[in-house]
């Protein structure tokens, strides 16, 4: 059976025709409407893509989710058996949870728009041809007057524009640039100095240890007659106590963003972490016992002085001096199990060549693992270049954490609440005891050379 109302479009088209046959109405600027018809088939594909992204992102969000399960059994397992969390197991919960948001985020924007695409929902429809004109002042007015008499012109907006405006017909919207996946983050240092050190935990704020200051050995063998008097060694002990310091910062955000783009959370997360290991590895170190600050590795190490002059002294070269402040330490009952420098203090000495031109001990094609003397060498740039750092790191040390890195979101701060902000705040508490300064040797390669 045959419709008897025609399509909306086709009343428009025989409008648009009556216009230019009988009033002179110029179409000179006006855009071609799309078929109505053709919009619900496009919408019905659309609804079909969407519905394969949908259940292609289920299956790798249930991959996701099973990555995160297992950093966290991973994290439980290492803090457990070893009273830490490896940076690598840091590094691979923090990566799975950011792809797990990722892909919760993509997987909501999916379905959101196939609830718009159901319902008929979208941007408001524009006028066709037809009703743009026959709306018109000019048109009314005519119609009013005479009709059928003399003509009437009127020149009509496109339909569809590329402006970004919020005016009619605008488009330009639409067309927006193609975002990449994540955040692109600046380098991060690699931290090294926490690892060498002997790990330990404390439930209060201040550290106290026995340390034998003094020692005078009246060790002599004596006779057995019974009538001689064993001589008396003394040994004198002294209680130290190292304060535990807070290492904290924070930013603010915006409540709407941190919902809007989850992604945003873990990746705030991991840099404000980062700061924090990036000032700890300097406190470690260089830190100088002053106010909150540690008292650091460095900052108490043994002075470097030679305990040997080399039968090739003229010759001395930062491989050498590397070596007589490991014996140095040696001869202080402190054997040695780590060094540290500057990476360009390194790579000057991995560029050390014989004379014939080739390398000392680099590889430069299959490269070798940063030892010299049997031991490792850890570069940090939180070492000054032309300084060295050698020593019984495990024996002579120890890290306290009273409270480990953790990371605390809260409205309740300044006018947060009524600003809609969020205050992201990032700390951790941590002591540091050095048992034995001269277990550590410290110096630069420049006084060492010269003298």
């Amino acid at each position: 059976m045959t419709n008897r109302y025609l399509p909306f479009a086709v009343c428009a088209a025989i409008i648009a025709v009556a216009c230019v046959v009988v009033l002179g109405f110029d179409f000179s600027s006006v855009a071609h409407a799309h078929s109505l018809g053709v919009h619900m088939a496009e919408a019905g594909a659309g609804v079909a893509a969407l519905e394969k992204q949908i259940g292609d992102l289920a299956v790798q969000l249930k991959t996701a989710a099973d990555d995160v399960k297992k950093s966290a059994e991973t994290t439980q397992t290492e803090l457990k058996n070893l009273g830490k969390i490896s940076e690598d197991t840091k590094k691979s919960a923090d990566d799975a949870l950011i792809k797990h948001n990722e892909l919760s985020a993509r997987m909501t924007e999916i379905e959101q728009k196939m609830v718009t695409i159901r319902a008929g929902g979208g941007p408001e429809r524009q006028k066709s041809v037809g009703e743009q004109f026959v709306e018109h002042a000019d048109v009314k007015q005519f119609l009013k007057s005479k009709p059928g008499r003399g003509t009437v012109s009127v020149r009509l907006k496109a339909v569809i524009s590329g402006l970004t405006t919020d005016a009619d017909g605008s488009a330009g919207d639409l067309i927006v640039p193609q975002r990449l996946p994540g955040i692109v983050a600046p380098p991060q240092r690699r931290m090294t100095i926490r690892d060498l050190l002997t790990p330990g935990s404390t439930s209060s704020n201040a550290i106290q240890y026995v340390k034998e200051t003094g020692f005078t050995n009246a060790a002599a063998t004596v006779a057995e007659d019974g009538t001689a008097t064993k001589p008396q060694s003394n040994i004198k002990f002294d209680i130290m106590t190292t304060s535990v310091t807070t290492v904290a910062h924070w930013v603010l955000a915006t409540k709407q963003i941190l919902d809007d783009v989850p992604q945003l959370m873990s990746y705030i997360d991991g840099r404000l972490r980062y700061g924090l290991q990036y000032v700890e590895e300097g406190q470690l170190l260089n830190g100088g016992g002053t106010g909150t600050d540690l008292n650091g590795i460095y900052t108490q190490a043994s002075a470097y002085a030679a305990p040997i002059i080399p039968t090739a002294a003229g010759n001395l070269t930062k491989i050498d001096v590397i070596r007589l402040a490991i014996l140095q330490a040696a001869l202080a009952e402190y054997p040695a199990n780590g060094i540290t420098m500057n990476p360009k203090d390194w790579a000057d000495i991995e560029l050390t060549k014989t004379d014939d031109g080739a390398y000392l001990f680099a590889n430069p094609q299959g490269g070798s693992e940063p030892r010299l003397w049997r031991l490792p060498v850890v570069e940090t740039q939180a070492m000054t270049v032309d300084t060295f750092l050698a020593g019984a790191f495990q024996l002579g040390a120890q890290i306290f954490d009273r409270e480990e890195a953790n990371v605390e979101i809260s409205t309740e701060d300044s006018d947060n609440f009524r600003k809609n902000l969020v205050t992201i705040r990032a700390e951790e508490r941590l002591a540091l005891a050095v048992y034995r300064p001269e277990a550590f040797v410290k110096g630069t390669f420049t006084a060492a050379l010269a003298a």
